[in-house]
């Protein structure tokens, strides 16, 4: 039988913030993800950096319009090494933080007094497997 492992979101802060609107074009906005990890062993901890990117196409994603950083700590309990963090941690870990990115977004656009960004409610399970590819162990 396997041991569950439970975790929480001990705080988040938005590390990066940059709204450059020299990159704003005239063709359709798209949005990026980014999602990358660090797992503490020594703490049982895992910090998760969620990258947002929102960029007009002629501009490309190298020239974002928008970009955001967010970074949420978590902290688990019952978990020692890597391989022991349990798969739907990392889909859950981004469906939590992505509400708070989500209104982020939305406010620093509408306080710099442009028409502001703002992101749907999304289905982000796709993002699991590139934040598991994207995790270090220190």
């Amino acid at each position: 039988m396997s041991q569950k492992a439970a975790f929480q979101l001990e705080k988040y802060l938005f590390n990066k913030v940059i709204i450059n609107l020299e990159n704003k074009g005239n063709q359709e906005m798209v949005v990026d993800f980014n999602p990358s990890g660090v797992y503490i062993q020594e703490k049982s901890e895992y910090d998760l950096k969620f990258t947002f990117k929102a960029f007009f196409e002629e501009q490309g994603i190298e020239n974002p319009y928008v970009l955001i950083e967010c970074t949420g700590f978590f902290k688990f309990e019952d978990v020692q090494e890597t391989d022991q963090i349990p798969s739907f941690f990392y889909r859950n870990a981004i469906a939590i933080l992505f509400p708070y990115l989500r209104a982020f977004v939305s406010m620093v656009t509408l306080q710099a007094n442009v028409a502001p960004v703002v992101l749907p409610t999304l289905n982000l399970s796709d993002l699991e497997q590139p934040l598991k590819d994207n995790t270090v162990t220190q």
